[in-house]
């Protein structure tokens, strides 16, 4: 770790040493700049600011547009081990330098007061150890699904964050999206009466190369990072947990693209009611979809889980909501959660639950036996 820490650092060095070049009319850049800056201070003096830790394609391509709709937080600064990232999201975004944090320094984030939330998007084995590190620094995170990689490390996580007094979130963001929602109350308030069948699949074709198809770094293949959708939606439509569950996978088709990991996993949850449900996730089929069907009609999402473009449908004809952020409804619920000091809805307790769920059903996926969760 110290070894990739020195060449991260090393980097950085350099990156930053190639910007030393003569500005013209540097006073001027310089007031302009301070001028946006102050300006934005005043607008978000009554907002919360959050700090993305890791810059990838979901914190670049939705949180931090997201964060530019926001009412009750705003982007207050970013963590990057890329000198040239920093630089694009300094000018891009307006950002002071002393809000600016690499990995090195990440944990004297804990001296910023502009900062008041962490959130954690980076991949899933350094979940755990950002979060502790972010909690010791006194800041509320938000931490990207899957919560971690291990129940035992969800468990670290909730304690650190609550030895330092601070909340911890999820972020499940279709618990704030309205035709989630939806499935939500026609389940939980039997609209159509008792659910008697549930199904659900999520999956997309992965490219080689992507760390998500790593174990170590993943924490396994798509039940990790798209299944975990499917137990979501199953969960609160029918607002129950499972009791149970049993897997099947099915043979590798790449060996070179799949080697540690599931590339195609169906599994059943055994609900509290006896209700079974049926989920499907892989890395090689593309489907989005959240079916229920109750004894006087039903109801479900295609597709379900995207970022946008949901298209619901019931007996009694198609959803229609609005379009929203999903992802900027999401940070600001966890910042009035904050600001009211209440709990979030989609707490650490939640995300611990999922991993334990996966756990229980990687489990079945390798004995070929009923688990009880």
């Amino acid at each position: 770790m110290s070894q990739q820490h020195s060449r991260r650092r090393f980097l950085q060095q350099i990156g930053l040493a190639g910007l030393s070049l003569p500005l013209i009319s540097a006073n001027n850049s310089c007031n302009e700049q301070q001028s946006k800056q102050r300006s934005m201070q005043q607008n978000n003096a009554k907002k919360l600011g959050i700090a993305l830790v890791g810059l990838g394609g979901y914190a670049t391509g939705q949180l931090a547009p997201a964060l530019q709709q926001t009412e009750h937080c705003y982007l207050a600064g970013i963590v990057t081990g890329t000198p040239s990232k920093a630089i694009a999201w300094k000018e891009k975004y307006n950002l002071p330098e002393k809000n600016i944090y690499n990995y090195e320094n990440y944990d004297s984030i804990k001296d910023n007061t502009d900062i008041d939330i962490i959130y954690i998007v980076l991949p899933n084995h350094l979940h755990a150890e950002y979060t502790i590190r972010g909690a010791k620094a006194g800041k509320h995170i938000i931490c990207e699904k899957p919560m971690a990689i291990t129940v035992a490390d969800c468990d670290k996580m909730i304690a650190a964050c609550k030895e330092a007094g601070r909340q911890l979130s999820i972020g499940y963001r279709l618990h704030f999206d309205p035709y989630n929602l939806e499935m939500k109350r026609l389940g939980q308030q039997k609209v159509y009466g008792n659910i008697k069948k549930i199904s659900s699949a999520f999956s997309f074709v992965a490219q080689k190369g992507i760390w998500r198809l790593d174990k170590k770094i993943a924490g396994g293949g798509p039940l990790m990072d798209l299944g975990i959708y499917c137990m979501q939606g199953i969960m609160y439509t029918t607002g129950m947990e499972p009791v149970a569950v049993t897997a099947q996978t099915f043979p590798i088709s790449d060996t070179e693209k799949f080697i540690d990991i599931e590339e195609t996993l169906a599994w059943q949850m055994e609900m509290s009611n006896g209700l079974i449900a049926e989920c499907r996730t892989s890395y090689s089929e593309n489907s989005n979809f959240l079916k229920a069907e109750a004894e006087k009609g039903m109801f479900e999402l295609q597709p379900a889980f995207s970022y946008s473009g949901l298209k619901g449908n019931t007996s009694n004809g198609a959803m229609d909501f609005p379009k929203l952020s999903q992802q900027a409804k999401q940070m600001d619920a966890f910042a009035l959660s904050i600001k009211n000091k209440q709990p979030s809805i989609v707490p650490g307790e939640m995300g611990r639950r999922d991993v334990r769920i996966i756990e229980a059903i990687y489990e079945a996926m390798k004995t070929g036996k009923r688990v009880t969760v």
